[in-house]
């Protein structure tokens, strides 16, 4: 079989989609240069990750440049050259709270760094897929003018309601306030549908809620379920930003999304946009899931409220998976909240209690 090249390759996602495409009998190629610990610190290193693949995964090559080295990215691609099948671009600076901390390399990594590597793969390998992890933060604070309904432990909106099922890929992306993370995933989300309708490549911007799974190294600006559960296990306080504790999101399991995108390199569309994530199958509220934590863990979590919300956060997000399972409709959801997060804490609970 073919080349996969996989950026954030020791992150959630990455890491993930590395071990499912090697296994298939790809020659998998990562880039991660530990980006997540410039970001977030030590905590966030996924450094860890990385030495597992390195470890487990036969024949797997790790690169450890910055995306924004046009230079370096072109060489890798020009080494493999067609035979390179598959490009899963999951690399970013993910968190809108920190990219008001330093806008231009928030910029430069999410967009510059996307387009870097869509212009490599139109140069070396047009035929290959070409699959971005986009984000739902490119709707801005749309959803938050929805009619929600207060509820004891959720905000919720009317099954009557047009998106009862969740959130569809037809909601403007204007006039919204994104926050400076959400328009540099715009400007990436837009450039790889423009590349698959004006250059006619195999690309596909998969708009992601809440991405989730046993190998995220979660922190307090990234990583809900991850760092939450990581707090229940090691006592660290943990706080609630606005919106009573009743935020909504859908978590998507990393094994779940790696099957989307492989129903997608199996039959890929030009410029395709979805919307990805738990849908109905697997969400949760902040207070649902500090009680799951609190039950699968077996202590409680140290918490405290602050009645001011993030920044173009949403108050309730929930995927309509309806246009990705109509294309594929051999893929589902098979993992919801309760399972991700006993999964998180079997997965880590040693290694946080070492580091205790």
């Amino acid at each position: 079989m073919g080349v996969a090249i996989v950026t954030g390759s020791a992150g959630l996602i990455g890491s993930e989609a590395v071990r499912f495409f090697a296994n298939l009998g790809m020659t998998v190629v990562g880039i991660d240069n530990d980006m997540r610990k410039v970001f977030f610190g030590d905590e966030a290193s996924t450094e860890w990750n990385r030495q597992r693949l390195e470890s487990d995964v036969p024949g797997y090559v790790h690169e450890s440049f910055d995306i924004r080295d046009n230079d370096a990215v072109n060489a890798l691609f020009a080494r493999y050259g067609s035979s390179i099948e598959l490009v899963i671009h999951t690399a970013a600076q993910p968190s809108h709270d920190w990219a008001a901390r330093d806008p231009i390399v928030d910029f430069t990594v999410n967009a510059n760094g996307t387009l870097n590597l869509l212009e490599a793969v139109r140069h070396h390998c047009p035929d290959a897929a070409f699959i971005f992890t986009s984000t739902n933060k490119v709707y801005g604070d749309t959803p938050n003018r929805l009619p929600l309904v207060e509820q004891e432990q959720r905000w919720e909106i009317e099954e009557s309601h047009a998106y009862h099922r969740g959130i569809p890929e037809e909601m403007s992306i204007d006039q919204t306030k994104h926050s400076l993370f959400g328009a540099s995933k715009v400007a990436a989300d837009v450039l790889v549908q423009e590349y698959g309708r004006y250059f006619g490549m195999k690309t596909a911007a998969f708009r992601g809620g809440c991405l989730t799974g046993p190998g995220h190294s979660g922190t307090q600006l990234h990583g809900f379920l991850a760092y939450l559960m990581k707090c229940t296990v090691t006592g660290h306080p943990y706080t609630i930003f606005g919106y009573k504790g009743k935020q909504v999101r859908d978590n998507i399991h990393s094994a779940d999304l790696i099957e989307a995108f492989h129903a997608y390199y199996r039959n890929p569309r030009p410029g395709a946009v979805y919307n990805i994530g738990g849908g109905r199958q697997s969400n949760c509220s902040m207070l649902e899931a500090i009680s799951l934590c609190q039950e699968i863990a077996g202590r409680e979590l140290r918490y405290e409220y602050s009645d001011t919300n993030r920044i173009g956060d949403h108050i309730w997000y929930v995927s309509d998976l309806t246009r990705f399972k109509t294309d594929y409709p051999e893929w589902d959801i098979r993992h919801d909240v309760p399972e991700i997060l006993r999964e998180i804490f079997e997965s880590n609970v040693e290694r946080w209690t070492v580091a205790i």
